[in-house]
This record gives structure tokens, sequence and C-alpha cells, in this order.
């Protein structure tokens, strides 16, 4: 008998998995989490239902979420993660030789502990000396922070539960200043073929705050339609103006000066989505 898992990713479409078996499954605090062996994309972490990441394409989210703007701040020392208890971000993060710090601040520690149990190969650079975990409310923790970090990354899941808070312009405004003043902000703002609405209204609170705002876009094959978006606000420096040939190169799979580049070439239903001027 064959097993299969189906994610409902809206009221009318739904991403079907063949599993090999059920890891682990639990129902914490604030979520119902498992932990699935499939037999296309490997090992992959599931929150309320919702596939947040798997062994076979985490890297093209892991990467894109965070490389983009480690190239663009010509030297980030102290980071945060807010979200992100697979650690992908946090790996990604650490190959960069200027990084002194990185505080992951996570909500819910039973996705920290099923990852390094489960996701080594994502969740391997945790014990890092440079990395601390932070258990908590990730938004509670900025409000208290003031020139603090020099890029946040928003890296949370879908906009339900305890993460609402994480999409919203308050959040953003206690980023900004919780950011140094040449700092960056990154969040992962969902798809534009189904969130559309969402991307405007975030991408819309980012803008009216940083001086520097950009959409850019990454193929993540296991998300909604597999097209995934991400908002940067930046006080300071334009992803648009990288000088790679004075950056050191790090290790990646998807991430590329040319990846970097096109992903800031939107289609012309996202450029209408944020508003044809800030797309140019």
């Amino acid at each position: 008998m064959d097993l299969w898992y189906t994610e409902k990713q809206t009221e009318n479409m739904g991403l079907s998995l063949k599993v090999k078996s059920l890891l682990h499954r639990e129902t914490t605090p604030y979520q119902e989490l498992a932990v699935l062996d499939t037999v296309q994309y490997g090992r992959m972490l599931v929150l309320d239902g919702m596939v947040q990441t798997t062994e076979k394409d985490e890297y093209v989210y892991h990467e894109m979420i965070t490389h983009v703007a480690l190239y663009t701040h010509p030297n980030p020392r102290r980071v945060a993660v807010v979200g992100g208890g697979d650690g992908g971000a946090v790996r990604e993060i650490l190959k960069h030789p200027s990084i002194e710090k990185v505080v992951l601040a996570e909500i819910d520690e039973a996705v920290i502990e099923a990852a390094r149990r489960y996701l080594p190969s994502i969740s391997s650079a945790l014990d890092d000396p440079r990395v601390d975990i932070m258990v908590g409310d990730g938004i509670a923790h900025i409000k208290t922070r003031r020139d603090a970090y020099d890029i946040v990354f928003v890296d949370s899941t879908e906009p339900v539960g305890a993460a609402v808070g994480l999409f919203s312009r308050d959040f953003y405004q206690a980023i900004h200043e919780a950011l140094t003043e040449d700092g960056i902000l990154v969040a992962q703002t969902e798809s534009p073929y189904v969130n559309a609405s969402l991307i405007e209204k975030s991408f819309g609170h980012i803008r009216s705050i940083f001086p520097v705002s950009r959409l850019y876009l990454a193929c993540v094959p296991t998300y909604p339609t597999g097209l995934w978006s991400f908002s940067l606000g930046s006080k300071k420096y334009d992803p648009l103006q990288v000088d790679f040939k004075a950056r050191q190169a790090v290790p990646t799979v998807y991430y590329n000066p040319d990846v970097h580049r096109a992903a800031f070439a939107l289609p012309n239903f996202v450029r209408d989505l944020i508003g044809e001027e800030a797309a140019r």
C-alpha cells in the first residue's frame, strides 16, 4: 500500500508526496509538528500541515533568504534570524567569514530539537560557538534591541498563529530600530500567485520605512506554486549595486552573482503588484 502526504496549500490546490515513513509527530505549545521521510524530497519538516523545508530543495530558500543581503552589506558582523529553527539560514550565514555572532530567535524549541535529530544536514551549524539560540518571542526580542544588528532575517512560517505579527508594520519598524545605521532587513513574503495581497501589504510597509526597498524571487519547488518572494529593506546599500569582485565567494548550490542580479528581474504582474516605480 502506498502512503501519501498532501499539504492543502489553498482551498483549491495541494501538494502530494509519496511517504516512506513518519519519523516524528508531536503537538507543541505552538503548533503541530511532523517529520516525514518522502520518496521525492527526502526528509521533510511540516508545521500545522504546511511544508517548511525538505532535504532536497532547502538550499534554494536558505541560500536566497541569506546571501542576497550578506553580499549586499560590505561587512556583516552581527545578525539575527527570527524564526528559522531548522537552522538552514544559520548554516548559510556562517559561511561568511566576517560574521561574529548570529542570534537565532525561535519561539518553538521543539522545532530546533526536531531539526537537530532528524535534519542534521540543515541544522549542522546550530552548535557553532558564534550562534546564540534564544528560545522565545522573536518580536519581543527585536523590540528590546537598538543599533544591534547589521542584518535581520525574518525566516517565518506562513502568517498564521504566532507568526501573524511577523508581517506587521510595527514589527518592521522595530527591526529598523534594531539595525545599525547601514543595516538590512530581509523577510520571506510568500508566493505572488496565491499571496498577492500579503506581498502588497508587507512590501508596502517595508517601502514606507526603508529608503531602499527591493522585492526578489526564487524557485522553491515544495512551496505553493514554486515561485517565492523575499522583501528587502535597506538603510543604505542597494542589492542592485553589489561589487562582487570585492566580495569573497562562499560555497553555494543555487546562489551566485548572476542569480543575485536576475532575482530582481520581476515579471510584469509582480511589478504591478508592488508598484511599477518600486520595481525599477
